[in-house]
């Protein structure tokens, strides 16, 4: 029979160990804030019944990103109704992922008040608009040197901004202009030609040689310098207008957006606007550096509320619109119901 070892080593003495009854002990997740299966037939005792947006918005569980994107979608609503700034900062993926139409529907609404872009994002609303059709395959164009080297796509944009007549004009805006003076055939889909419809400033960030349109002969630096740099200043206008309640946002923009976005902040605080306590936000597939930083805890520091996302955007963009949307419903039917118990008082009072 083997002789069995003993440990050479001391283990501790649990003897005078603390515990606590859990009554009086913190927890971070309580079985309220669990989902609700809205779908089954046994919810709230409903045998049958149809189940709303709402309903499905409010049965997500009251924990972390769902808290937070129920939270946020409140804040939205109450922006809207408060009229005050949305701006929205959005890169090219929110167009290859055919979110377009959501922030056109919402420029048309009204609820957005000014949006920016950069040079991809620019690109890829305008081949939509002119041929439907956008995103090309970069490794396969790359190996035989095609790859951005869509003539018809860089002369349009680079003539729009060389344009003697958009001279006045910023990058978004005279690049709106030329598809509306062009009569591009899915101008609908275009959030370009929406805004300038819209009369919402719609503002383009460039950094020279990022873009495909910069690889051909009709670039001009000094016209989309120009051009650029006045829509700096546009954006910042509309920065200055951030306060209490008010609401930013950056769907995709890993780097220009969040460094443009610093620089105009930095631009209003010192001219003594109070763009301060304002709401931020960050929605992408991975947390980058300059969104956080640059989007949501430099300018919150001096106050407001911060929020970052992660997930497809094709997928959070359209959940979050529907959250809102939902919202701003909910909140117009409540008062349409109050206006009935009012009229129903007035009905019994004669």
């Amino acid at each position: 029979m083997k002789r069995q070892l003993k440990s050479r080593f001391a283990e501790i003495d649990l003897t005078n160990l603390r515990t606590y009854p859990m009554s009086d002990l913190a927890r971070k997740v309580e079985s309220e804030a669990f989902v609700e299966p809205v779908f089954s037939t046994r919810l709230r005792g409903r045998a049958t019944g149809r189940v709303s947006f709402s309903d499905f918005a409010d049965s997500l569980p009251n924990l972390l990103a769902a808290r937070d994107l129920r939270e946020f979608s409140r804040i939205i609503a109450n922006a809207v109704r408060d009229k005050k700034a949305l701006i929205m900062m959005f890169g090219g993926h929110i167009i290859k992922t055919g979110l377009a139409p959501l922030l056109i529907d919402w420029m048309q609404r009204g609820y957005i008040t000014a949006l920016a872009t950069h040079g991809a994002g620019a690109i890829h609303d305008t081949e939509i608009a002119l041929f439907g059709r956008t995103s090309e395959d970069v490794v396969e164009g790359l190996a035989d040197g095609s790859f951005g080297m869509s003539r018809d796509t860089a002369d349009f944009i680079n003539n729009a901004i060389k344009d003697a007549k958009h001279a006045q004009l910023g990058y978004g805006e005279a690049l709106a202009q030329a598809l509306l003076e062009a009569k591009a055939p899915n101008a609908e889909l275009s959030i370009l030609s929406a805004s300038l419809k819209s009369n919402v400033p719609l503002t383009v960030h460039i950094a020279i040689g990022t873009d495909i349109v910069h690889q051909h002969l009709s670039a001009d630096g000094a016209a989309i310098g120009r051009a650029s740099l006045k829509d700096f200043r546009i954006f910042a206008a509309q920065v200055a207008k951030l306060n209490k309640g008010a609401v930013v946002m950056n769907l995709g923009s890993a780097v220009i957006l969040p460094e443009v976005f610093l620089k105009a902040l930095t631009i209003v605080r010192n001219l003594g606007y109070p763009a301060h306590n304002f709401n931020a936000a960050n929605f992408d597939m991975f947390t980058h550096y300059r969104p956080m930083q640059n989007v949501l805890i430099r300018p919150t520091l001096t106050g407001g509320h911060k929020f970052n996302f992660c997930g497809h955007h094709e997928i959070m963009i359209p959940l979050l619109f529907a959250m809102v949307d939902a919202n701003l419903n909910d909140n117009d039917n409540a008062n349409d119901d109050d206006d009935d118990d009012d009229d129903r008082k007035k009905e019994s009072k004669w």
